[in-house]
Protein backbone atom coordinates (compact mmCIF):
# COMPACT_ATOMS: atom_id res chain seq x y z
CA UNK A 1 0.00 0.00 0.00
CA UNK A 2 1.44 3.46 -1.14
CA UNK A 3 1.92 6.24 1.40
CA UNK A 4 -0.58 8.23 0.04
CA UNK A 5 -3.19 5.59 0.20
CA UNK A 6 -2.42 4.43 3.60
CA UNK A 7 -3.48 8.23 4.48
CA UNK A 8 -6.20 7.97 3.16
CA UNK A 9 -7.59 5.55 5.41
CA UNK A 10 -9.99 6.54 8.25
CA UNK A 11 -7.98 4.84 11.05
CA UNK A 12 -4.84 6.14 10.20
CA UNK A 13 -6.36 9.96 9.61
CA UNK A 14 -8.11 9.14 13.37
CA UNK A 15 -4.53 8.10 14.64
CA UNK A 16 -3.01 11.15 13.29
CA UNK A 17 -5.70 13.44 14.46
CA UNK A 18 -5.16 12.15 18.06
CA UNK A 19 -1.30 12.21 18.05
CA UNK A 20 -2.17 15.55 16.52
CA UNK A 21 -4.06 17.03 19.42
CA UNK A 22 -1.40 16.43 21.73
CA UNK A 23 0.24 19.83 21.24
CA UNK A 24 -2.67 22.21 21.45
CA UNK A 25 -3.87 20.02 24.84
CA UNK A 26 -0.10 20.94 26.12
CA UNK A 27 -0.50 24.58 25.41
CA UNK A 28 -3.87 24.87 26.71
CA UNK A 29 -2.39 22.93 29.88
CA UNK A 30 0.49 25.28 29.85
CA UNK A 31 -1.70 28.26 29.83
CA UNK A 32 -3.56 27.13 32.65
CA UNK A 33 -0.55 26.44 34.48
CA UNK A 34 0.58 29.78 34.10
CA UNK A 35 -2.63 31.24 34.91
CA UNK A 36 -2.20 29.85 38.56
CA UNK A 37 -5.28 27.15 37.71
CA UNK A 38 -3.28 23.83 36.71
CA UNK A 39 -5.52 21.06 34.95
CA UNK A 40 -5.69 17.85 36.39
CA UNK A 41 -4.83 14.71 34.61
CA UNK A 42 -8.76 13.91 34.34
CA UNK A 43 -8.84 17.38 32.80
CA UNK A 44 -6.23 17.26 30.28
CA UNK A 45 -7.39 14.05 29.24
CA UNK A 46 -11.20 15.42 28.50
CA UNK A 47 -9.74 17.84 26.90
CA UNK A 48 -7.54 16.35 24.60
CA UNK A 49 -10.51 14.11 23.26
CA UNK A 50 -12.86 17.69 22.96
CA UNK A 51 -9.74 18.71 20.54
CA UNK A 52 -9.37 15.06 18.88
CA UNK A 53 -13.68 14.93 18.35
CA UNK A 54 -13.39 18.54 16.88
CA UNK A 55 -10.51 17.68 14.49
CA UNK A 56 -12.06 14.60 13.80
CA UNK A 57 -15.22 16.68 12.76
CA UNK A 58 -12.76 19.35 10.70
CA UNK A 59 -11.85 16.91 8.61
CA UNK A 60 -15.10 15.26 7.54
CA UNK A 61 -14.73 11.82 8.88
CA UNK A 62 -17.94 9.73 9.38
CA UNK A 63 -19.41 10.76 12.71
CA UNK A 64 -18.87 7.58 14.77
CA UNK A 65 -15.24 8.55 14.82
CA UNK A 66 -15.79 12.09 16.49
CA UNK A 67 -17.33 9.50 19.34
CA UNK A 68 -14.43 7.57 19.44
CA UNK A 69 -11.68 10.12 19.53
CA UNK A 70 -14.05 11.94 22.43
CA UNK A 71 -13.64 8.27 24.79
CA UNK A 72 -10.46 6.76 23.64
CA UNK A 73 -8.10 9.11 25.90
CA UNK A 74 -10.56 8.91 28.60
CA UNK A 75 -10.40 4.57 27.96
CA UNK A 76 -6.59 5.04 28.31
CA UNK A 77 -6.99 6.86 31.57
CA UNK A 78 -9.39 4.07 32.66
CA UNK A 79 -7.27 1.26 31.51
CA UNK A 80 -4.06 2.79 33.55
CA UNK A 81 -5.65 3.50 36.59
CA UNK A 82 -7.54 0.01 36.68
CA UNK A 83 -3.88 -1.86 35.94
CA UNK A 84 -5.53 -4.18 33.51
CA UNK A 85 -3.25 -7.55 32.43
CA UNK A 86 -1.99 -6.87 29.11
CA UNK A 87 -3.55 -10.13 27.47
CA UNK A 88 -7.17 -8.71 28.31
CA UNK A 89 -6.13 -6.19 25.69
CA UNK A 90 -5.33 -8.56 23.41
CA UNK A 91 -8.39 -10.73 24.17
CA UNK A 92 -10.52 -7.42 23.53
CA UNK A 93 -8.89 -6.61 20.09
CA UNK A 94 -8.86 -10.40 18.86
CA UNK A 95 -13.01 -10.17 19.39
CA UNK A 96 -13.27 -7.07 17.68
CA UNK A 97 -11.19 -7.76 14.72
CA UNK A 98 -13.54 -10.69 14.19
CA UNK A 99 -16.45 -9.00 13.83
CA UNK A 100 -15.57 -5.62 12.57
CA UNK A 101 -13.25 -6.29 10.10
CA UNK A 102 -11.74 -3.95 8.03
CA UNK A 103 -14.85 -1.49 9.41
CA UNK A 104 -11.67 1.12 9.82
CA UNK A 105 -11.36 0.87 5.89
CA UNK A 106 -15.06 0.40 4.75
CA UNK A 107 -16.30 2.97 7.00
CA UNK A 108 -19.27 0.03 7.22
CA UNK A 109 -19.71 -0.64 10.84
CA UNK A 110 -22.48 -3.65 12.10
CA UNK A 111 -25.93 -1.87 11.33
CA UNK A 112 -28.57 -5.17 11.92
CA UNK A 113 -31.69 -4.61 9.89
CA UNK A 114 -35.06 -6.47 11.92
CA UNK A 115 -37.97 -8.38 10.43
CA UNK A 116 -40.39 -5.64 10.16
CA UNK A 117 -37.61 -4.02 7.36
CA UNK A 118 -37.67 -8.14 6.14
CA UNK A 119 -41.24 -7.92 5.27
CA UNK A 120 -41.17 -4.74 3.82
CA UNK A 121 -38.72 -5.68 0.95
CA UNK A 122 -40.56 -9.23 0.68
CA UNK A 123 -43.56 -7.10 -0.08
CA UNK A 124 -41.55 -5.54 -3.23
CA UNK A 125 -40.54 -8.54 -4.55
CA UNK A 126 -41.27 -9.56 -8.22
CA UNK A 127 -43.44 -12.51 -8.58
CA UNK A 128 -41.50 -14.44 -11.19
CA UNK A 129 -39.73 -17.26 -10.10
CA UNK A 130 -36.04 -17.61 -10.01
CA UNK A 131 -34.93 -14.21 -8.52
CA UNK A 132 -31.56 -13.81 -7.22
CA UNK A 133 -31.05 -11.54 -4.44
CA UNK A 134 -28.19 -10.97 -2.21
CA UNK A 135 -27.83 -8.46 0.55
CA UNK A 136 -24.08 -6.97 0.85
CA UNK A 137 -22.83 -6.53 4.51
CA UNK A 138 -25.04 -9.28 6.21
CA UNK A 139 -23.91 -9.20 9.07
CA UNK A 140 -25.43 -12.33 11.10
CA UNK A 141 -27.77 -13.31 7.82
CA UNK A 142 -31.11 -12.89 8.91
CA UNK A 143 -32.36 -10.90 5.89
CA UNK A 144 -31.41 -13.53 3.74
CA UNK A 145 -32.46 -16.35 5.82
CA UNK A 146 -35.84 -14.85 6.20
CA UNK A 147 -36.63 -14.48 2.13
CA UNK A 148 -35.17 -17.81 1.54
CA UNK A 149 -37.93 -19.21 3.55
CA UNK A 150 -40.27 -17.06 2.85
CA UNK A 151 -39.61 -17.28 -1.33
CA UNK A 152 -38.21 -20.80 -1.88
CA UNK A 153 -38.92 -19.79 -5.54
CA UNK A 154 -35.76 -17.64 -5.06
CA UNK A 155 -31.49 -17.47 -5.03
CA UNK A 156 -30.87 -15.91 -2.00
CA UNK A 157 -27.36 -14.90 -0.68
CA UNK A 158 -26.01 -13.02 1.51
CA UNK A 159 -22.25 -11.35 1.32
CA UNK A 160 -19.91 -10.33 4.51
CA UNK A 161 -16.28 -9.45 5.28
CA UNK A 162 -16.04 -9.86 8.87
CA UNK A 163 -15.72 -13.71 9.66
CA UNK A 164 -17.53 -13.83 13.03
CA UNK A 165 -21.19 -12.80 11.82
CA UNK A 166 -19.94 -14.59 8.13
CA UNK A 167 -19.12 -17.70 10.01
CA UNK A 168 -22.67 -17.47 12.19
CA UNK A 169 -24.82 -16.75 9.62
CA UNK A 170 -23.57 -19.52 7.41
CA UNK A 171 -23.81 -22.64 9.95
CA UNK A 172 -26.99 -21.07 11.54
CA UNK A 173 -28.17 -21.59 7.86
CA UNK A 174 -26.74 -24.81 7.73
CA UNK A 175 -28.26 -26.11 11.28
CA UNK A 176 -31.40 -24.51 10.28
CA UNK A 177 -32.34 -26.43 6.91
CA UNK A 178 -32.21 -22.62 5.28
CA UNK A 179 -31.71 -22.39 1.84
CA UNK A 180 -29.57 -18.84 2.25
CA UNK A 181 -26.13 -19.20 0.63
CA UNK A 182 -23.15 -16.95 2.03
CA UNK A 183 -19.96 -15.88 0.92
CA UNK A 184 -17.20 -14.42 3.15
CA UNK A 185 -16.19 -11.26 1.05
CA UNK A 186 -15.94 -7.43 -0.61
CA UNK A 187 -19.10 -6.66 -2.11
CA UNK A 188 -16.81 -4.56 -4.08
CA UNK A 189 -15.64 -7.72 -6.39
CA UNK A 190 -19.57 -9.04 -6.75
CA UNK A 191 -20.54 -8.49 -10.15
CA UNK A 192 -24.31 -6.85 -9.51
CA UNK A 193 -25.27 -8.28 -12.96
CA UNK A 194 -25.67 -11.21 -11.72
CA UNK A 195 -28.53 -10.33 -9.10
CA UNK A 196 -32.04 -8.80 -9.55
CA UNK A 197 -32.26 -7.06 -6.64
CA UNK A 198 -29.75 -5.60 -4.39
CA UNK A 199 -30.29 -5.28 -0.08
CA UNK A 200 -28.17 -2.61 1.45
CA UNK A 201 -27.58 -1.21 4.89
CA UNK A 202 -24.07 -0.04 4.95
CA UNK A 203 -23.11 3.49 5.89
CA UNK A 204 -23.94 7.42 4.40
CA UNK A 205 -19.96 6.90 3.58
CA UNK A 206 -19.85 3.97 0.87
CA UNK A 207 -23.87 5.31 -0.87
CA UNK A 208 -22.59 6.96 -3.81
CA UNK A 209 -19.86 4.60 -4.79
CA UNK A 210 -22.77 2.04 -4.14
CA UNK A 211 -25.22 3.50 -6.25
CA UNK A 212 -22.25 4.11 -8.93
CA UNK A 213 -21.86 0.55 -8.83
CA UNK A 214 -25.40 -0.63 -9.40
CA UNK A 215 -25.73 1.81 -12.30
CA UNK A 216 -22.57 0.35 -14.05
CA UNK A 217 -23.16 -3.20 -13.53
CA UNK A 218 -27.21 -3.80 -12.88
CA UNK A 219 -29.65 -5.20 -15.68
CA UNK A 220 -32.47 -3.06 -16.81
CA UNK A 221 -35.28 -3.84 -14.10
CA UNK A 222 -32.72 -4.52 -11.56
CA UNK A 223 -33.86 -3.68 -8.13
CA UNK A 224 -31.33 -1.29 -5.60
CA UNK A 225 -33.06 -1.61 -1.87
CA UNK A 226 -31.66 0.74 0.67
CA UNK A 227 -32.54 0.71 4.22
CA UNK A 228 -32.60 4.07 6.12
CA UNK A 229 -29.41 5.63 3.97
CA UNK A 230 -30.57 7.87 0.62
CA UNK A 231 -28.16 8.33 -2.13
CA UNK A 232 -28.17 12.07 -2.89
CA UNK A 233 -28.80 13.38 -5.23
CA UNK A 234 -30.46 10.46 -6.80
CA UNK A 235 -33.98 10.13 -6.03
CA UNK A 236 -35.43 7.24 -5.43
CA UNK A 237 -38.08 5.52 -7.28
CA UNK A 238 -40.11 4.41 -4.53
CA UNK A 239 -40.02 4.54 -0.95
CA UNK A 240 -41.21 2.05 1.88
CA UNK A 241 -42.33 2.35 5.13
CA UNK A 242 -41.86 0.03 7.36
CA UNK A 243 -43.07 0.44 10.98
CA UNK A 244 -43.82 3.85 12.48
CA UNK A 245 -41.08 6.53 13.39
CA UNK A 246 -38.61 4.13 11.78
CA UNK A 247 -36.68 4.76 9.14
CA UNK A 248 -37.64 3.64 5.22
CA UNK A 249 -36.49 1.54 2.46
CA UNK A 250 -35.75 3.15 -0.96
CA UNK A 251 -35.77 1.82 -4.10
CA UNK A 252 -34.32 2.09 -7.40
CA UNK A 253 -34.55 0.85 -10.89
CA UNK A 254 -32.57 0.26 -13.11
Amino acid sequence: MTPSRLLRLPAVRALLVQAGALLPTAGCAWLFDSAGRPLTLLEGVLLQGAIAMLATWKIGLAPWWRVIQLLFPLALLAALALRLPPVLFLIVFLVLLGWYWSTFRTQVPYYPSHPAVWRAVESQLPARAGLRIIDVGSGLGGFAMHLAAARPDAQCSGIELAPVPYLYSKWRARLTSNNARFIRGDYEKLHFGDYDVVFAYLSPAVMVALFAKAKREMKPGGLLMSYEFQIPPFKPDKTIDTTEGAPPVYVWVF
